[in-house]
Formats: C-alpha cells, sequence, structure tokens
C-alpha cells in the first residue's frame, strides 16, 4: 500500500520561515504595482496618504506604510463606480462569477471574480481543507448557505479540487440533513459551530445518537466558537467526531487560508497565500509582536480580480511562529478568530465579545447551547441580562430550585470571567431561536447615543 500523503504540498508548506517570506516580499511588491497602475481605487487612495509602492523595499514597511482599506470604503467606492468599483481588475469579459457579501447591515458588496482567480481559489481551499484532514475518500456535507454569500462556494471549489465527495444540501431543512446524512454516509460536515449544535438537539429529538453517525470530522466556519473549549467539547462529544476551525472572511477568498491541522493547536496562516498582520487596534500600521492581542488585516498575494490590499477586517487574534508538531513552518493563531471588534460591547465602561459570554456560560455545568444577551438602559445606566437555557438532560425533581441555583453560578462565573455584574434568567430547552448560518447572540436596545458620548 502507496504511503499516504502528509501535505498537499510539502516544500510549500514547510520551507524555511525567510525562503517563504523572499517570495512574499516579491508577490507584495508586484500587487502594489499591479494595484496602483492599473486600479484606479488604489492609486487615489495611495496618493492621498502620500504613499508610493516604491516605498516598500521589506515586509516592515509594507506594514508601516500602506495604508489600510475598509468595507466601508470598498461600498463606497462600488456606489460611485457601480457595479463593481473602481478596483474590479478585470473586464465584464474577464468576470465568470458574481458573488457578494451577506448584505446584513445594507446592500451587498458585490464580489466579481475572474475565471483564472476562480481556479486558484480552488486549489488555495483544496490545501486549506487538506491540512483539516479531508481526503479523497471522504463525503464531505456542506450545511453552508449557496447563494450571493461566497462562504458556501468556496468550501465547494475546495472540495471539488481536492477528490473528495460533495454534497451539497445547503443550510436548513435539518431533519432532512440528519436523514441524509446517514443515508449518504457523510464523514465530513462543514458548517457553522452554531448550526452544528441545532443539528445535534434535532437529532436528539429525532431519537438518533448522533455520536454514532457516519461523521468522523467537523470543520467549522463562519463565526468564532469551534476554538472556545466548551463549543469544542460539546462539538467533541456530541458528534463524536475531530473538530477542526477554519475561515477568514468573505472578503479575501480563497477565504480558508487560516485552516487547522491535526495537532488541534489553533489555525496555521497560509501566509504565502493571504498574507496575515496582527495590528494594533488604534494603528493597523503599527506590528504586534507574538503574542499580542490586536486586530487582523489581510492581504491578497495573488489574487488580481479585485485583490484586497491591507483590508482591515475587523477581527481580532493573536499569532505565534512557535514551531507545529505537524512540520508545517506557517505561523499559527492559537485561538483562531475570537471576536470581532464591531462585535464588542461596551457596557458600563468594560468590554466583552459575545463569545467571552459564550466560554463562561459553557463552563458551568447545567446550561445549554444557546443564549441571548440583552442590553438595555435605565435612567443613564446600562443592564446586562443573560438568557440561557437550561441543558435538556439536567435531571430535577425541583425546576424553579434547579434554575435559581444555576443562574447564581452563571452570574458568579460571568462576573469572574468579565467584570460585569449579568443579570441571569435560565430558560426551557428550546426557548431561543435557532440559526441556519451564523448565531445573532445579541440584543441591544439601548439608544445608540447619549449626551457626551458614543455609544454603540
Amino acid at each position: 500500500m502507496a504511503e499516504q500523503r502528509a501535505y498537499w504540498n510539502s516544500d510549500k508548506e514547510t520551507r524555511p520561515r525567510e525562503v517563504r517570506e523572499a517570495e512574499i516580499l516579491g508577490l507584495m511588491r508586484q500587487q502594489l504595482r499591479y494595484a496602483y497602475e492599473h486600479l484606479p481605487f488604489y492609486r487615489r487612495h495611495y496618493d492621498r496618504a502620500g504613499f508610493h509602492p516604491d516605498q516598500v523595499n521589506s515586509i516592515a514597511a509594507f506594514t508601516e506604510r500602506v495604508p489600510v482599506i475598509t468595507k466601508q470604503m470598498l461600498r463606497d467606492d462600488q456606489a460611485e463606480h457601480p457595479p463593481f468599483g473602481s478596483y474590479v481588475g478585470a473586464g465584464p469579459v474577464g468576470i465568470c462569477r458574481v458573488h457578494g457579501s451577506s448584505g446584513t447591515s445594507g446592500k451587498p458588496t458585490l464580489y466579481a471574480i475572474s475565471r483564472g482567480d476562480w481556479d486558484y481559489i480552488a486549489d488555495v481551499m483544496a490545501q486549506a481543507f487538506f491540512t483539516c484532514g479531508v481526503r479523497p475518500g471522504d463525503v464531505v456535507q456542506l450545511a453552508t448557505v449557496f447563494s450571493l454569500f461566497m462562504g458556501g462556494w468556496g468550501s465547494l471549489l475546495g472540495i471539488e479540487r481536492l477528490g473528495a465527495t460533495a454534497f451539497p444540501i445547503g443550510a436548513g431543512e435539518t431533519e432532512r440533513q440528519i436523514e441524509l446524512m446517514w443515508r449518504v454516509k457523510s464523514t465530513v460536515l462543514i458548517t457553522t459551530p452554531s448550526y452544528a449544535l441545532h443539528m445535534l438537539e434535532v437529532a436528539r429529538s429525532m431519537g438518533l445518537d448522533p455520536s454514532t453517525s457516519p461523521l468522523r470530522l467537523g470543520i467549522f466556519i463562519g463565526e468564532p466558537g469551534s476554538s472556545i473549549p466548551g463549543t469544542r467539547q460539546a462539538l467533541e462529544s456530541g458528534w463524536g467526531i475531530v473538530v477542526r476551525d477554519m475561515a477568514t472572511t468573505s472578503e479575501m477568498t480563497p477565504w480558508g487560508t487560516n485552516a487547522e491541522c491535526e495537532r488541534g493547536h489553533g489555525v496555521h496562516v497560509m501566509q504565502d497565500e493571504v498574507w496575515t498582520e496582527i495590528v494594533a487596534k488604534d494603528n493597523p500600521n503599527r506590528a504586534l509582536p507574538d503574542g499580542e492581542s490586536g486586530a487582523v488585516v489581510y492581504t491578497h498575494l495573488r489574487r488580481q480580480s479585485q485583490p484586497m490590499i491591507r483590508f482591515y477586517s475587523g477581527d481580532e487574534s493573536h499569532m505565534t511562529h512557535e514551531p507545529c508538531g505537524c512540520g508545517r513552518t506557517y505561523p499559527r493563531l492559537p485561538m483562531g478568530v475570537y471576536g470581532r471588534l464591531d462585535d464588542m460591547l461596551l457596557i458600563r465602561g468594560a468590554n466583552v465579545y459575545p463569545s467571552q459570554v459564550q466560554r463562561s456560560l459553557l463552563s458551568v455545568p447545567g446550561t445549554g447551547i444557546e443564549f441571548k444577551i440583552l442590553l438595555e438602559r435605565s435612567g443613564a445606566l446600562d443592564t446586562a441580562t443573560v438568557r440561557v437555557e437550561r441543558d435538556p438532560a439536567a435531571s430535577t425533581d425541583n425546576l424553579a430550585e434547579f434554575d435559581s441555583e444555576l443562574a447564581k453560578q452563571v452570574k458568579r462565573r460571568l462576573k469572574n470571567d468579565t467584570n460585569i455584574n449579568f443579570e441571569v434568567e435560565v430558560l426551557a430547552p428550546n426557548t431561543l431561536e435557532r440559526a441556519i448560518s451564523k448565531a445573532n447572540r445579541v440584543d441591544d436596545r439601548r439608544p445608540r447615543f447619549r449626551p457626551g458620548q458614543d455609544v454603540r
């Protein structure tokens, strides 16, 4: 029997850092020249900032000198230069696919992708899924949204290029998802952590034991969660699978350039495809050292249609270059992407992420998988309430007493972990709405502004 390969591309994935970064600097300079000479959006942006591509002669200079771009800048440019903006990089004949963001905060940002980039995306996504453990013999159930949104399509491209069997069932119709999982004998599930947890509940309500499913591997995308220990444990034990984290953001397609290997110590960052930086939250031109948490900035090194160069994603993470036992020499985000800066809540002067609340809740025995944060204002003060479901497996003769004690334990844990005094309401199982894609776990009813203070 032939020895099974350990890497998608051994030379590329295991080469020394200095060799990789020499290539990366060349790709950076090439991309900057291309953008400045051919994409009016970037020329205007760089000229306003007093920047010229010739100023970049090192990776450090790239961070220090190149101004970032933001999603709002992309939206504004598309409004002024419809439909794809003045950074498209491909004429109408050169565009083979049109996709877009989910558009949850307004009009979707449109993505125009050339044939060459479409093929390139498939190659990179295949490497990412191989890193996570997918192999050609797998049957991969894609419980992802197939629509304007790019996430599911990138997954399908990578699975097909890798040579595995794709089962692109989409999101929703959860009972049917589960019935077909057993029937098709899916071995890999790709979806969001929230939807996979919901599928667990539905499978149990159908009288099935999810841990006996044909699945062996779950790859979770689209939101923080699978790097949170409690969420990971719930997925692993509930489904009886290995859990792997993955993703960046749809603007950065091929978005799977953060992929977790078999060692399970955070996501490897494929720096020679999408250059990823951790920078100061208040200064995107200041790089942060390993271990320090900051904002994540991404750069396409090879895409030509709508390349993102120093895209300020709003993600937060930290990086390490410590060696990984798998032999890959890419750096890692040890905790994945653990929050979005625009998801950060300011509550009575303290900052907290919904993912932090989730981590705390899952550490308290007796809590279920769903919760909601309710923020209101009483007079001049914020009030914060966490509504959390009781674990359906909790066995008790006195629910009122059980819920009261559980609320006290959750309150103490949240205070200890976040330094915020949350009120806690314990709800019956299946009370809160389930998401079939990304979960929305915050209901912020506070007035947007109050005198003298800018409030989220």
